[in-house]
């Protein structure tokens, strides 16, 4: 199974890893028989199948038992951590040491909450404590000024997510994923003024050549997968309803907003 060390050689500026997000045991499966070299968690994917909120701090258990499943089958993963689960540095640096003895490659700590996004001292710190429980990971700290939607404007939000960058850095991070649909000269600002990996989704209508070109060493597909196919169960069974072949009818692939409401969805009292 892949090594820490090898999953850090993967991050390289203008050769980018592409890492595809499973949400349980058979996701995973599939994406290595594919040829997926390392997979990650998706938070997203995780908090719909056990029926909490994204983002909310709600399922560390499900995240851990499935990064356990993922390493006792022999498949490297890198784990979506949300924001730590904890507001304790401590306790955040513990479960990524558990994390680690499991056999898990790396780590990717985000930070925004429900609500909004955190004080940038205060996550330097649990990503100060994770890179002390387990120097050996790669520890991705993700900056979400661009996802949150909290500042005006991308010059605003390109320079919080570089100073927000430059902490996490100091702090101990390995790398940086600023998640988004950013623009060319956004993203090349972003991977010349980062000193370290950068991390950004795929994006649309951009091949992996593309954002090569523009210094990313790594892009995710973050919910993608999961919303996919959320889409092409619904389609498969609308065929099965009319008689026609599986993947005749094509359904879109619903929103991040869309695929987060079903975990919070909770059946009426009575």
């Amino acid at each position: 199974m892949l090594s820490p060390a090898r999953f850090r050689e993967l991050h390289r500026p203008g050769d980018p890893l592409l890492l595809p997000n499973a949400w349980d045991l058979a996701s995973a499966l599939t994406l290595s028989a594919h040829g997926a070299e390392v997979v990650g968690t998706t938070s997203l994917g995780v908090a719909v199948a056990a029926g909490e909120p994204d983002g909310a701090g709600a399922t560390l258990a499900p995240t851990i038992e499935l990064a356990h499943r993922i390493t006792a089958a022999g498949i490297a993963v890198t784990v979506d951590l949300e924001a730590g689960f904890s507001d304790d540095p401590v306790a955040v640096g513990d479960v990524v040491a558990e994390l680690a003895r499991a056999g898990v490659v790396g780590v990717n700590l985000e930070d925004s909450t429900a609500q909004g996004l955190t004080e940038p001292v205060a996550f330097a710190r649990k990503l100060a404590a994770v890179a002390a429980a387990a120097p050996e990971l790669y520890l991705n700290a993700r900056t979400d000024a661009f996802w949150v939607g909290a500042l005006d404007g991308i010059g605003a939000r390109t320079s919080a997510s570089l100073e927000r960058a430059r902490r996490y850095l100091d702090a101990g991070a390995t790398g940086v994923f600023v998640p988004g649909t950013l623009d060319d000269g956004t993203i090349a600002t972003l991977a010349s003024g980062i000193t370290a990996p950068l991390n950004v989704l795929a994006q649309p209508g951009r091949a992996i050549g593309d954002l090569a070109a523009l210094g990313v060493a790594r892009i995710s597909t973050g919910s993608l997968l999961f919303r996919a196919s959320l889409a092409a169960i619904t389609a498969v069974l609308d065929d099965v309803r009319l008689g026609a072949p599986p993947g005749t009818t094509a359904r879109s692939i619903p929103d991040y907003s869309a695929a987060v409401a079903l975990g919070v969805r909770r059946p009426s009292p009575g």
